[in-house]
């Protein structure tokens, strides 16, 4: 239980965020729709990561309309590096059902293509003043330890019990800024392995800090166990120009996407020599990628040359922005 009612937890989290909180870039609008790309960036990426995606993002594509006459392509190419791409696709999709304006209430919102239960709690809250609570990663930390409870939180049951005390904390006046209040104090000082228990506006409501458990919470049963895995990519590039493949559209991952070449696909490599290593991880699988240079006689299919100067423009894999910066080539063009 909370040493105190549930409106007086909800003053002294918003005081805290109101003497002062980090200064991010969708902090500074009521825009739905600079909420909402916000919002579907911030999905299973940290706050950091994301301001110069954003940032760009809303550079080239400001509006709705913009980014629902924009190719696919072009979208995922200004995504590229932040991952999890199903997110842009769904973005751009939506963005092409938007023309009669922005839904404005958290059941048409959640109808959006790629928005989930949290997604459309938060930009119906912080957009429009709704109340409706969310629960990610560490809002559900917050609650566990402040609840004191000790429930595995893969459960579904466990998260519907969260999101219920959420809901009963909710400052109905002021949803948005409690929303992010909440997300705030699970991402600066109610942290998963060294809380700020003595910086903490909730340390005396909080049971799991009263009783020194703070640590052991939130409990998480089913683990996922890390995979090692090596791979190797090589760079061949001749006047100008680079060897890059494409993924099909019907790719189970990364669909679209140009990747650079495995030494098996380059059966005629000749001249290869050792760049660098890069580590790369997947959800649990932790590639050490080996990053080879090397020149053909012939490009076999389906690897095609693309000029440097234009592959800034197209949707790069990750794995593959990272070996090209490895091998020296221009940052101007490979982001």
């Amino acid at each position: 239980m909370i040493r105190s009612s549930a409106r007086s937890f909800a003053a002294k989290l918003l005081r805290w965020y109101d003497a002062g909180h980090r200064d991010l870039p969708w902090r500074r609008t009521a825009d739905p729709y600079r909420i909402w790309v916000s919002e579907i960036m911030l999905q299973q990426t940290r706050a950091e990561a994301v301001i110069p995606y954003y940032e760009r993002f809303l550079q080239r594509f400001p509006d709705p309309a913009t980014l629902a006459c924009a190719s696919e392509q072009e979208v995922l190419a200004n995504w590229s590096g932040l991952g999890y791409y199903s997110r842009a696709r769904n973005l751009h999709k939506a963005a092409k059902m938007l023309a009669a304006g922005f839904p404005a209430s958290y059941d048409e919102i959640r109808d959006q293509p790629g928005v989930g239960d949290y997604t459309a709690a938060a930009i119906a809250s912080i957009a429009f003043g709704l109340p409706h609570a969310v629960l990610d990663g560490n809002v559900i930390r917050v609650i566990a330890r402040v609840t004191n409870d000790a429930a595995d939180i893969g459960a579904a049951s466990t998260r519907t019990r969260f999101r219920e005390a959420a809901q009963r904390w909710l400052d109905r006046q002021r949803p948005g800024a409690f929303n992010q209040a909440l997300m705030e104090l699970g991402a600066t000082v109610c942290l998963p392995r060294a809380p700020r228990c003595t910086n903490c506006p909730l340390a005396m409501n909080c049971e799991a800090h009263l009783q020194g458990r703070a640590l052991q919470l939130p409990v998480k049963l089913r683990k996922m166990v890390p995979v090692k895995l090596k791979a190797s990519l090589v760079v061949v590039s001749s006047k100008g120009r680079i060897l890059l493949w494409q993924r099909g559209a019907d790719s189970r991952r990364l669909a679209g996407f140009w990747e650079l070449p495995s030494r098996e696909q380059l059966p005629g490599l000749q001249a290869t020599r050792a760049v660098g290593t890069f580590r790369h991880t997947i959800t649990h699988h932790h590639y050490q990628i080996t990053v080879h240079s090397g020149t053909v006689k012939r490009a076999p299919r389906p690897l095609q040359w693309i000029a440097i100067e234009h592959s800034g423009s197209l949707p790069l894999s990750t794995t593959a922005r990272k070996a090209l910066r490895l091998a020296g080539l221009p940052g101007s063009t490979v982001r």
